[in-house]
């Protein structure tokens, strides 16, 4: 994109505070001759967009998988949208709030690539998955498929409901290394009986940042007339992709990961045709069965986080959403091209492009995933997280668009210091 389209775009999506306050903005002004293959690894570029961090300078952030530290401009904003709630007070709560939220709803669908009346703001991946596995009309004998490297919350809820209603659940262990798309699609098909209910999978692996085919096991699972469920909670404003071509039936995510909103949002999308298969978590008044607002009912929430959704939506869209999965594709194999294939170090997120973005999951043979992760900071200050679970030991490292190859680089020699 040239500078003048840039700043037409700009105007158009009504970003003019945006472009004006912020390095991110600036910096794409600047650079915007710049071929878009050579942006990726363009250091001085991310470099400037890294002042629109505040950050800790007495370690290495590399735990994004769990929270994306907001830029100070989206910080800034939701401290605005908390003031103003606070000012109006109850005004705002009966007069403003539902009318907002419709707009910043329809904001977050178009970026989604979804209807409108397909999705709501929740407050995480967790709220808006378990709402699904609680809210079908599960009867005993009824199975449920999914992998034990699925996240917890879900896995415990399907626990919950089995345990309720006396439904099956069967759980399949998804290779690390797989030698094809098939051979993933396979093992999810070869679980399904006449008795399989709902399918959940998820689009990016949290503990090793794998990336499955969804759509091909979407197309599989419904010529068996099974649902699909998508663990999306780490691929809004990580991957660039619209929710419908993914064919599935219900999709979660959390903002406040890759889309740098705060703490406390997140999304879920329902095809139209299964709304009405969902009891709400909360009860809500008398709505169509086929109006997802059915769903959306959870008492006084703090409304002004709702609210910068909408902001942290213009700053991805100042960014791109293919010039930030480039970029955080090639910081995971910047890292991981240099450790791969050294003795005892063991990398558990798979080598092929479609397969990994920014998340990857690297172990050390001998050595705890706990011990590696305090060693990680307390000798080399860099913060990540230990994950041992079934065939996957080691730390998740997951760099934002604000990390730096010298970051990355430092972790790469502590690494291969730790593994000799």
């Amino acid at each position: 994109m040239n500078k003048r389209e840039f700043l037409k775009t700009s105007s158009l999506l009504g970003l003019g505070s945006l472009v004006q306050f912020t390095a991110l903005a600036k910096a794409i002004e600047e650079y915007s001759d710049t071929k878009d293959e050579d942006m990726p690894s363009e250091e001085s570029f991310w470099r400037a967009v890294r002042a629109d961090y505040v950050l800790p300078n007495d370690y290495i952030y590399l735990e994004n998988g769990y929270y994306n530290i907001m830029p100070s401009k989206i910080a800034l904003d939701y401290e605005s949208n908390i003031t103003d709630v606070n000012y109006l007070g109850a005004y705002y709560m009966r007069n403003n709030q539902a009318d907002n939220k419709k707009r910043v709803t329809a904001k977050l669908a178009d970026l989604a690539g979804c209807p409108e009346d397909e999705l709501i703001i929740t407050r995480n991946t967790t709220e808006s998955l378990d709402m699904i596995i609680s809210g079908l009309d599960w009867r005993r004998g009824d199975e449920a498929i999914m992998a034990e490297h699925d996240y917890g919350a879900m896995l415990n809820m399907f626990k919950q409901v089995s345990k309720r209603y006396g439904m099956v659940n069967k759980t399949l262990s998804v290779p690390l290394h797989p030698k094809s798309d098939e051979e993933i699609v396979s093992l999810y098909e070869n679980a399904i009986t006449p008795k399989t209910k709902l399918l959940m999978v998820c689009h990016m692996i949290n503990i090793t940042g794998h990336v499955l085919p969804i759509r091909k096991i979407c197309d599989m699972a419904h010529k068996h007339g099974v649902l699909v469920m998508v663990d999306g909670a780490h691929t809004i404003a990580h991957l660039n992709f619209k929710i419908p071509e993914l064919n599935c039936d219900f999709y979660g995510a959390s903002l406040h990961k890759w889309l740098s909103a705060p703490l406390g949002c997140g999304m879920l999308y329902v095809k139209k045709e299964n709304i009405s298969k969902i009891w709400p978590l909360f009860a809500e008044d008398d709505k169509p069965e086929d109006d997802i607002l059915r769903l959306n009912h959870t008492g006084t929430h703090p409304v002004a986080t709702d609210l910068t959704i909408e902001n942290a939506i213009d700053y991805y869209r100042v960014m791109g959403a293919e010039r930030k999965e480039a970029r955080l594709r090639y910081l995971q194999e910047y890292w991981t091209s240099k450790v791969r294939g050294i003795t005892n170090v063991m990398v558990n997120t798979p080598l092929e492009p479609e397969r990994n973005c920014a998340i990857a999951n690297v172990g050390i043979k001998g050595m705890k995933p706990a011990d590696m992760a305090k060693t990680l900071f307390d000798k080399y200050r860099i913060y990540t997280v230990a994950i041992d679970k079934p065939g996957v030991q080691g730390c998740r490292i997951t760099p934002n668009v604000f990390n730096t190859t010298d970051e990355l680089d430092k972790l790469v020699a502590a690494i291969k210091e730790m593994a000799a």
